[in-house]
């Protein structure tokens, strides 16, 4: 698309040209056209943007012929004339994207200034000190953006004329004083340029122009969009604008406001004013400006009427807005208009305020709210007030902020956290054997890993903080400390980390609790009213199942039972039945498992009485569940150099031994899942009896239950059929034992890319089917995943070989390709079969909504991600139709 239309008179734009006028152009023609005060001007597009970057940064054919065209007709609407020596025509050059990157890119005011059409400014406005101060500025700005001069060279220049003539601010400098600054800024830009500071005023808005165009690619504006997935393409468009002066005496002045309170979301005119300056002076903190309430005593009839464009504004876009404005000399001018940004709680509230005040339906109020900022409402946080000293960076992978004594090891964080301290787990990385520690700690920091590492998922899972692969921090667990550069932490010193940012810091930093609001309750129930997908949880304790259905789990959609395994009183018994070389001994240790097992699913059923729960049959290797080769060799040798007792040297080694005979090179496609379950059949039924007696003992109690019995890793109809008959013979013994009957089901996890073709086999065998994304995303892109995600991805996402990170956001293309696959062969055969999801995706929107998409029935998450899988279900409804 390459119409050679590259200028727009703002009468000539609307608001829904965003993408070809940037946010900023098409809002300004907007206001344009519903007839509110407006400084003339006009928009330089997106498209010329991105032709002057494929034409090696030189200017599209007719660009600058149609802007001075568009030039002359705001000089005809001012009576003013560019350059002119009696009645100089002034511009601002400000940048607009079609998505808002406040302050990411350059500005320029006071534009066409120079040596002779200052003293014309001043003879207009019978004001040389303010003409003066508008060319002090501009040199300053434009010196800076245009010319790449450092902006704290003209600073130092006039913080030495205040000391000199014992000034406070920039307004008390009298008209002689800025004349001499004049002359000292024009010899900075000769000194650092080897160039006089521009006199033509047409020269300066070329120059200006460019200069906007090159600051769509400064290094603020590249990290800003890869923070916030803004595509490099979109371009910045240039809007040139007749310049409002906010300072030419105490009538004027100029503000930021926000037609609602962006923080709490109420109904207030909430913003800052500065009498008699420019609007570089507020967002650049160079003088405290002065709350919005106070231009109703200063400026009571431009208040009136500013309050009445602010309505006006907010019924038009049915949106909270965020508005520049400048007064001058008693009129208001509107300068910009955007939808503002705000927090999770403004935004819950202001959506659901605006359908019963009647601007918006409830259809339209669930796409104003982003699902991951519900995150930011369900954790405590850091007081935003708060100072922080923050010491590192991370990724943040878990929301919520804690602090808490270091500890570097799970034992010592489950004894130090049943005794009531608060304590922070820091560990290279968490494993399995870590999660009793990780129960009793207020939150995790690792110096490896990714967001979807074992530390991110489990703490996710229990709604604890979690900063990972926080690379910069260096563990000595020997010395008991980490190191930050030349800073050293040890154990029992207290830091803070904040799961949503990745920060961590030192000491402890002020907390805000979490407060739902009866906004949050109101925006969610209609978002179940509209939504398709039912949304489960991921839960392993009934604790957990509790918190899920607080949050509106319909269900339990992944119950791990290896979780269940970990336990520190359970571990011994496990690892007796790993130990175990022949069937009766492995079925003796498994015996007293078995009621271990019993009591965990009792409490789970009955936590989610009235719902499914999937409980999915032991998935990992076995040599997960028993310490590692290298912390027992060390074991050995010291109890050998120390004289250790021979019995117990011989019981570890004879446990290292066992180690390296279950070693397997590539464990995740090794002896786990189902392969376990076919080559120890006693382990999985034990699980299953395990199952049945729980509900059997529940049913006797009147309590309804939906067990789903899970088989996992299955590729193959044939596995499922053997274990399948397995479970089921094991129904049968309990209900001869017990003499009762019950309802359930048997089914499989779809992890495997095999698995996904032969779907249609394995439905003759399955009830259900749910996809583990977590490994199927592993197996179809060949990627280990904690490998990956500290290794590679990053780069790969860097270079836009992929868009994002697979394990965080499902790849529709491949992953999602197999996905629908299997729906399709699966439903062939069965055309009711149930199918879900339950890897990490099942709470991440965009993945929510292709499982939408393609007809699953639902997606299960971590608890706390559920109010964001029922929101975004309902979006993808919505958006969906």
């Amino acid at each position: 698309m390459s119409s050679n239309k590259y200028v727009y008179l703002f009468e000539e734009g609307r608001a829904d040209m965003k993408q070809l006028l940037g946010g900023k152009g098409a809002n300004l023609a907007e206001m344009t056209r519903i007839g509110l005060p407006v400084p003339p001007g006009f928009t330089i597009t997106t498209e010329a943007c991105n032709e002057y970057y494929r034409r090696g940064k030189s200017f599209p054919e007719n660009m600058l012929e149609q802007s001075f065209q568009a030039l002359s007709a705001v000089e005809e609407k001012t009576g003013k004339r560019f350059g002119d020596r009696d009645n100089p025509l002034l511009v601002s050059v400000r940048s607009g994207a079609a998505i808002s990157m406040p302050g990411m890119m350059d500005t320029i005011l006071n534009l066409g200034l120079n040596d002779i059409t200052v003293e014309g400014l001043a003879a207009l406005t019978g004001d040389r000190r303010f003409a003066l101060d508008c060319y002090r500025r501009f040199i300053q700005m434009f010196a800076n953006v245009v010319l790449e001069v450092e902006h704290h060279l003209f600073d130092d220049v006039m913080e030495r004329y205040k000391k000199k003539m014992g000034l406070v601010f920039d307004y008390e400098l009298p008209a002689e004083a800025l004349a001499s600054i004049i002359i000292e800024y024009k010899s900075i830009v000769l000194k650092e340029t080897n160039r006089e500071f521009p006199q033509e005023a047409r020269e300066q808005l070329v120059m200006a122009i460019k200069a906007v165009f090159d600051s769509w690619n400064n290094q603020r504006a590249i990290v800003y969009r890869k923070l916030n997935k803004i595509p490099d393409e979109l371009g910045t468009a240039v809007n040139v604008q007749v310049m409002a002066f906010g300072n030419m005496g105490a009538d004027c002045g100029t503000g930021v406001a926000f037609t609602r309170n962006p923080s709490t979301g109420e109904k207030e005119l909430y913003g800052e004013f500065l009498v008699n300056a420019q609007g570089e002076d507020v967002v650049a903190g160079i003088r405290t400006p002065t709350p919005i309430s106070r231009l109703k005593e200063e400026l009571p009839d431009v208040y009136e009427q500013f309050v009445r464009t602010c309505q006006t504004l907010e019924n038009h876009y049915r949106d909270l807005q965020d508005i520049e404005f400048t007064v001058e000399k008693g009129t208001l001018y509107m300068l910009q208009t955007r939808s503002g940004k705000r927090t999770a709680a403004a935004a819950v509230k202001v959506a659901v305020d605006m359908v019963e005040e009647g601007l918006l339906t409830r259809e339209e109020a669930l796409l104003r709210v982003d699902p991951d900022q519900l995150n930011q409402l369900l954790h405590r946080q850091i007081d935003p007030g708060a100072t922080l000293e923050v010491i590192a960076r991370g990724l943040p992978a878990s929301p919520g902020a804690a602090s808490g004594k270091v500890v570097f090891d799970a034992d010592e964080a489950e004894k130090l956290g049943s005794e009531g301290e608060k304590v922070i787990l820091v560990r290279s990385e968490t494993t399995p054997d870590d999660i009793h520690g990780i129960v009793k700690a207020q939150g995790v920091l690792t110096s490896r890993g990714g967001m979807t590492s074992h530390a991110a998922v489990v703490a996710r899972g229990m709604g604890k903080p979690c900063v990972c692969g926080c690379e910069a921090i260096k563990i000595d667990y020997a010395a008991e400390q980490f190191t930050v550069d030349n800073l050293v932490v040890r154990k029992g010193e207290v830091i803070s980390i904040d799961g949503a940012t990745g920060n961590v810091m030192r000491g402890e930093v002020p907390m805000i609790d979490p407060v739902l609001s009866r906004e949050f309750a109101t925006l969610l129930s209609w978002a179940d009213e509209i939504k398709k997908l039912g949304v489960r949880a991921n839960a392993d304790t009934p604790e957990d199942a509790a918190k899920a259905r607080e949050f509106g789990a319909q269900g339990i959609g992944l119950c791990r039972t290896e979780h269940m395994f970990m336990a520190q009183e359970r571990l011994p018994i496990v690892q007796e039945m790993i130990l175990s070389d022949t069937e009766e001994a492995r079925r003796a240790a498994l015996a007293k498992l078995l009621p271990m097992q019993r009591d965990d699913f009792y409490g789970i059923l009955k936590a989610m009485s009235g719902f499914p729960v999937t409980i999915r049959l032991l998935d990992p290797p076995l040599h997960e569940f028993l310490p590692g080769a290298e912390e027992l060799l060390t074991q050995v040798l010291e109890m050998k150099h120390t004289g250790g007792a021979p019995e117990e040297i011989a019981r570890i080694e004879f446990l290292l031994k066992k180690v390296h005979a279950l070693h397997e090179f590539n464990p995740m496609l090794g002896h786990r899942g189902c392969r376990l379950g076919i080559t120890y059949p006693e382990i999985y039924r034990m699980q299953a009896r395990a199952i049945f007696e729980a509900v059997v003992r529940l049913k006797k109690e009147g309590v309804e239950v939906f067990p789903e019995v899970e088989i996992p890793l299955v590729m193959d109809v044939s596995e499922l059929a053997l274990l399948k008959r397995e479970v089921l013979e094991v129904y049968e013994e309990v209900k001869q034992e017990t003499g009762v009957e019950f309802e359930f089901s048997i089914g499989t996890m779809i992890e495997l890319p095999r698995a996904c073709m032969m779907a249609d086999e394995i439905a003759t065998e399955a009830e259900f089917f749910s996809f583990g994304t977590n490994d199927l995303t592993q197996t179809t892109l060949g990627f280990s995943r904690d490998d990956a995600e500290g290794k590679f991805i990053p780069v790969y996402v860097e270079k836009k070989i992929l868009k994002d990170n697979p394990f965080a956001v499902l790849d529709r293309k491949g992953v999602g390709g197999l996905m629908k696959i299997a729906v399709e062969k699966g439903r062939s055969v069965k055309p009711n079969l149930l199918i879900g999801i339950c890897g990490e995706h099942g709470g991440e929107p965009l993945s929510v909504e292709f499982c939408h998409q393609v007809g699953l029935q639902y997606v299960s998450c971590s608890p706390y991600r559920v109010p964001v899988a029922r929101l975004a279900a309902a979006q993808a409804a919505v958006r969906n139709k």
